[in-house]
Parts: C-alpha cells; structure tokens; sequence
C-alpha cells in the first residue's frame, strides 16, 4: 500500500489496552487508512500481583507509528486522542519520576484493603462513587501502597492515569477526563469531582489528583521533542480522550438506550446503554461519552486472555506453525476447535485465572478444567475455553437481565470477535443474535473522539453516523442454545460446588 495522498485530512486514536498499543488512523468518513499494534509486558511478581512498567507504553505508541510512516504521511494528521484500560495509576513524585511500577485493574493483592473498607466505610463509599469496592479500584491500591510501602505512599505529588500519562509526554499537559476518574472509587458521582471524603479515609492530599476535564476537550497540542520523537506535527491538538471501554462501545455505534456491547477482549464484558444511572453492587456504573447516557458494565476478569494463556502455555507447536507459514496463530487454534463438537463433549471450562468481578466478586476464584477424558484432544480445551467464557458472559447477562435492564441489541466486538467461530459460540450460549461491526477497537472510536474535539465532526453523534459501520451478524443455532442451557447448569454448578473449597485452599 502506498502514502496517502499529501491533501488528507486524517485523525489518529491510540488505544493502550492491557495486553499493548493500537493505533488507528482514519479519514473524516470513517475508513481506516492505517492501523499498527505493539504489544508491551504486563509483570506478575507475586501470585495475585499485576503491573505494568509505564516507561514501557510511550515506545510501543513509537513503533505503532514507525509501522505506519510507510502508509500514511504522518503529517497529514491533524488531531489525536487516546484511551486506555482505567483504574491504573501513575505514580510521580516532585521531579515527574515514576515512584514504582503501576498496578493493573487486574491485580488481586489488595483484598484485605478491601475488606477494611467495605466493613468501615463500605456504604458510604458505594453512595458516593456508585460501585462496590473491590481490588479492581484505585481506591484499595492506593491504601495497600500506604500500608506495605509507606515511603512510596508520602512521594507521591502528582496521579496520572495511563492515557494521560502518554499525553503527558506528547503535550506536557496535566488532565483526565471524568469517566478515568470514574474509575478510581476517588470520584463523587453526583458532583462529577474529586470527593474530598473518599480520599480521607486513605489520607490521599487531593492536589495530587488531576484537574477534572471532558473526554472531547482539547488539552494541548504536540510539542517540539515529542514531534522530533513521533513524526507528527508540533501544535497540532491532542483531545483528552477516555477509557477504553467508552472508546469501544462508542465506536461500535452503542450511543443509546437498550444497545448492549458484549466484549470478547482481555475482560469481557456487557455493557448495556442505559437513560440513567443504575448503581449495583453488583455491577459497575459509568458515564457514557455521549451527554446524558450510561451505561451498566458486568464485567468478568478474563475472556481473550484465557486464550492468551492457553496459547502461551500449551500452544508452542502452533505457535511455531504460524511463525513459519505467516498463518496467524489464533486461526491456527480455530480451525483445532472446529474440529470438537458444541459442548466439546462434556469438557467444561471456567475461565477464573484472576479470581471473578462481576457476578461473584471473588478473588479466590480459580480457573479449572473439568470432565476431562483421555478421549479430549486439544482441539476440545481450544474450544472449552472459548465455551467458557460465553458462559461468563451469560453469568453476567443473567445479572443484567435480574436488574430489569432492557436489552434490544447486541453487538459483539474485542480481539475475541474476530473470530467466527467464537462470536457463533457467544450467539448460541446467549440465544440471541448479535451483530458486530466492521472495526471493533477501541482505537477507532477515540479517532472519532478526536475528530469531535477539533470540529472535524458537528458531534459525538455526528461522528457515528457518518463512520460507523456493521460488518455482519450471527443467529444463534437453536439446537446449539438447547445444548448449552443443559451445559450452563453443571457450569453453574461446579462453581457452586467449588467455591468455598477455594476459599480454604488460598488460607
């Protein structure tokens, strides 16, 4: 493929997800032109720990963009934003230097932190911040930071969050926007600021905390050494930006109640779009980037990485098949799955490798295997996982659906999506026909994002309905679904079943 054309308007949306960097880089009627991935590390220094080293995210948004240079002008961009997965601080002292790496919103190492405040505080909390505290949250990793390591605690002068972080770096700028706060348990929902009692009960100084602005705003634009470093443009604007989760529901197009975004990605979730806020204590509750819109996330831990890990522990032979055939290696592990029947006969596969949010809030949670024979090939655990983790999701539907949330659509996007096979399973478990659009990342919405910031777009909704689009659907096989129901039953179970036996084994 060759440069675009020097006349181009473009707009780029950088996404740092858990697992790496996804740029995408579109023109005003929403085609992409360019896109790139790096991935970057994500550390497990102890059982249940989870970091990332933020030196790592700036150069992996560097070879996104060396990928690219070839294919687009760089300079043809006039306006960026980015997002990334909340809930993860950034820690900086006086001097702007990083104090210790940053716990990831899958960690589990603050569950005493946890019980501490939802037994002193847990009301209150839930009342002010709309959400059940539990280690996924800010708030918690912050206190276990001042309870085992109380020198890093008293350094800190500045939070970032991972977007910002990265914007830091191109703009010299200091913001977030409210749905990343959102995603602290710092956050006053009602008055959309810093609650001053929620940062009490840790002793957090609430000038360390950002200055509060919306996901459109325009908050600097690229300076000289970030330009030398990049190959943009200096002083074109950089949009604020928002989560990653906003960014994708937005981008697949769900800007209105009764859509419902069921994601196949690192977590997978199901957001469902919503006139109101719905606070549960069972579910998480943020605002949409669309004013006056919302949505109720059920959020379970782990959907494309319990592929990752199988990939990664089991999978060296398919691996090396893909290296040398160019073949990628998910397609490789598709085609295995295909090759076991729905069901995969009576393999069973519950996907808690990082304990469970949404809807058993359980840290001891873990994942397992069950029904094995010595008839099961890989093929079967291939397709196990992914038939485990569309029953994660129908777990959390079931809670959506017991909340009285009304669902109309389904749209199916994540790393996940792309496969067929998979989003037929997801269609089959749930019974219902979901449709998933022809860009599903998260990058692509932030594009857009950033189009409305700079006034490329009228609005957010402008945006979508000039640029989004839907690439197909699937309808669930009913002979599938049928099966299913019996296989979610023995599912549902073996979590009851094992549940307080794993309580006993982490003691």
């Amino acid at each position: 493929m060759g440069k675009t054309n020097m006349d181009q308007t473009l707009l780029l949306g950088i996404d740092f997800g858990t697992g790496g960097c996804k740029i995408t880089v579109i023109n005003p009627e929403g085609f992409v032109l360019a896109e790139a991935s790096q991935d970057y590390h994500t550390y497990h220094p102890y059982l249940s720990h989870s970091e990332q080293n933020p030196e790592d995210w700036f150069p992996a948004l560097l070879a996104c963009l060396s990928k690219i240079k070839n294919v687009i002008n760089l300079h043809d961009i006039v306006g960026l934003s980015l997002d990334a997965s909340t809930h993860n601080a950034v820690l900086l002292d006086k001097d702007m230097e990083v104090i210790r790496p940053t716990i990831m919103w899958l960690d589990q190492r603050s569950t005493k932190e946890v019980s501490f405040l939802e037994e002193h505080w847990g009301e209150e909390i839930f009342r002010i911040g709309y959400q059940r505290v539990s280690p996924t949250w800010t708030l918690p990793q912050l206190l276990w930071i001042k309870n085992n390591e109380p020198e890093n605690f008293g350094k800190i002068d500045k939070i970032m969050f991972i977007k910002d972080y990265v914007r830091y770096q191109l703009t010299g700028t200091w913001q977030t926007d409210y749905i990343d706060a959102q995603g602290t348990l710092l956050f006053d929902m009602e008055e959309s600021n810093w609650s001053p009692l929620l940062c009490s009960l840790i002793g957090l100084p609430m000038q360390v905390l950002p200055p509060i602005c919306d996901p459109t705003d325009v908050t600097g634009t690229i300076t000289t050494e970030a330009a030398r470093l990049t190959g943009l443009r200096a002083g074109i604007p950089v949009v604020c930006g928002t989560s990653d989760v906003t960014a994708e529901d937005y981008g697949a197009g769900a800007v209105k109640p009764g859509q419902c975004i069921v994601k196949l990605a690192t977590a997978g979730n199901l957001n469902v779009m919503t006139a109101k806020a719905m606070p549960s204590s069972k579910t998480l509750t943020y605002s949409h980037v669309v004013p006056q819109l919302w949505y109720t996330a059920v959020a379970t831990n782990t959907a494309a990485s319990s592929m990752r890990w199988f990939r990664d522990t089991f999978c060296r032979a398919e691996q090396e098949e893909a290296d040398r055939t160019g073949v990628h290696v998910y397609q490789i592990l598709e085609e295995e799955a295909r090759k076991a029947p729905a069901g995969s006969d009576g393999l069973i596969f519950h996907p808690y490798l990082m304990g469970e949010r949404a809807p058993h809030w359980d840290a001891n949670l873990r994942a397992s295997f069950i029904g094995a024979t010595i008839a099961h090939e890989k093929g079967h655990f291939i397709r196990s996982v992914m038939e485990g983790v569309a029953f994660s999701l129908k777990d959390c539907f079931h809670l959506a659906d017991d909340m009285g949330l009304s669902v109309d659509e389904f749209i199916l996007i994540g790393g996940g999506a792309k496969s067929r096979l998979w989003s037929q399973i997801v269609s089959d478990v749930l019974g219902k026909k979901v449709s998933r659009p022809k860009v599903t990342d998260a990058s692509f919405g932030t594009a857009l994002i950033a189009g409305v910031g700079i006034g490329i777009f009228q609005n957010l909704m402008d945006a979508v309905q000039r640029c989004v689009r839907s690439e197909d659907e699937f309808t669930p096989d009913l002979r599938n679904h049928d099966y299913y129901k019996k296989q979610y039953k023995y599912y549902r179970e073996i979590h009851d079943r094992l549940q307080n036996l794993y309580i006993e084994m982490n003691k």
